[in-house]
């Protein structure tokens, strides 16, 4: 990931150090079973936990060898004496590498979880703010019914309350450990060495394997990344028709000295949400990735490994950045109530006409009758520019069915939200 969209704490999790860092730790957690059975004598195992690796002299090495393990474990062995020759006892690189990238994930996911923690509260908070912001709901991007800001908010906040819990399913589908040789049979490592190793770095051991960890786990992970980006570029999509001028209910934080174009000094460009509709299509497109890294040849290939070098770090990388991104957004927005009760008015009063033809089937006029009645006064709005309470008040079809303050209840705002509080309650945020 490029330094713009790569966040300290997550580009620290997919580094090389923090990457041979584990791969240390489960070269050392193997060497520790093999002490607690018998195989290594204790002296050198006190030895060995002083091991470390030289990252200079691995790059000098791997640029001999083109193989990343054997230039990580010469650069170990090098500083060791005799019990060096215990290391990889047993095992091969997908024990070590596999292992370790689970564990690289498991950091990235408690991370992923805090932030999406933190959005959840910031749209909490707003959605709280704006329970009863009235303005227009809209279906096919025209004007529908009324809804409230802070019941779209609800949708976006129950939302992620779901990723949370995706994003929990898939860390457990990825927390296990492998530690079964060339092509998994434990032929020159027992399933108690694994065990112990799993044991020792807090995860589970993979019921079976070949050389690898099945490739699945991992595409559940990166498609759950996936998901989680589709969301924010749901919110980020819609956020973005909401700041066009001529809609403008809400609006991007936007800071004194900030500029939105290079030759227009008026622009106030949606550009943090537009980063985070970019950055989820990446991560979709990691997610095919994955999934066509699930299928390998025999026992394993190398063919998703060139793969997983971008798109595990990557979308890891971009979903940090644009979840954190997006709770920025939430936390500075501008909202404008006035200008959504202003584009409820735009089309006069069209906002009422199920509510009209609902009230006179409830009267005894047939559906298709009423219908017609509302869609008749309808098109005269548009046509005539007039207001469609006026005419329907000055209707003698609808004249005979419904009185003034019949017609009052019927042309009000507050019809449309009287359960808002209910969904709020039912949601969670009551």
């Amino acid at each position: 990931m490029i330094e713009r969209y790569a966040r300290p704490r997550m580009k620290r999790v997919w580094s090389d150090e923090n990457k041979y860092d584990k791969w240390l730790a489960v070269e050392l957690a193997v060497c520790e079973a093999w002490t607690e059975e018998g195989t290594i004598p204790v002296a050198d195992m006190e030895k060995l936990r002083g091991a470390q690796y030289n990252i200079e002299r691995l790059n000098e090495v791997l640029a001999v060898t083109k193989h990343d393990m054997t230039a990580f474990m010469k650069s170990v062995t090098e500083q060791l004496g005799p019990e060096g020759r215990w290391l990889h006892l047993g095992i091969t690189t997908s024990d070590i590498w596999d292992t370790a990238t689970s564990l690289q994930m498991l950091d990235a996911a408690d991370l992923l979880d805090e932030e999406i923690g933190a959005l959840i509260d910031a749209i909490e908070t707003r959605a709280r703010e704006h329970k009863h912001t009235i303005m227009m709901g809209r279906t096919h991007g025209v004007h529908a019914e009324p809804i409230t800001f802070g019941l779209k908010l609800a949708v976006w906040w129950d939302e992620m309350r779901r990723n949370r819990k995706r994003l929990a399913h898939a860390r457990a589908e990825v927390a296990v450990g492998q530690v079964s040789g060339p092509v998994g049979t434990h032929a020159t490592v027992s399933p108690a060495i694994e065990e112990s190793v799993c044991r020792h770095l807090g995860i589970a051991a993979a019921p079976v394997s070949n050389q690898i960890i099945q490739r699945d786990r991992h595409a559940v992970f990166i498609t759950t990344l996936a998901v989680i980006a589709a969301s924010l570029e749901k919110f980020a999509t819609e956020f973005r028709g909401m700041q066009r001028t001529e809609i403008r209910e809400v609006e991007e934080p936007f800071n004194e000295g900030q500029t939105g174009s290079s030759s227009m000094p008026h622009k106030r460009n949606p550009e943090l949400t537009e980063r985070v509709c970019g950055l989820a299509r990446l991560i979709r497109g990691h997610a095919v990735t994955s999934l066509e890294n699930v299928a390998l040849w025999g026992e394993r290939d190398i063919s998703h490994s060139s793969a997983e070098r971008l798109i595990l770090p990557d979308s890891c990388m971009a979903l940090d950045y644009i979840v954190d991104l997006f709770a920025g957004v939430i936390r500075g927005m501008r909202v404008y109530p006035e200008r959504m009760k202003q584009n409820m008015e735009l089309t006069r009063g069209l906002l009422f006409s199920q509510r009209l033809m609902l009230a006179m089937v409830e009267k005894g006029m047939s559906r298709d009758d009423a219908y017609k009645i509302a869609q008749n006064n309808s098109s005269r709005v548009w046509e005539e520019e007039a207001d469609f309470r006026n005419l329907i008040r000055s209707d003698s079809d609808v004249a005979e069915l419904l009185d003034s303050n019949e017609l009052d209840g019927i042309f009000d705002y507050g019809y449309y939200v009287r359960y808002v509080d209910h969904t709020f309650e039912r949601v969670g945020l009551g």
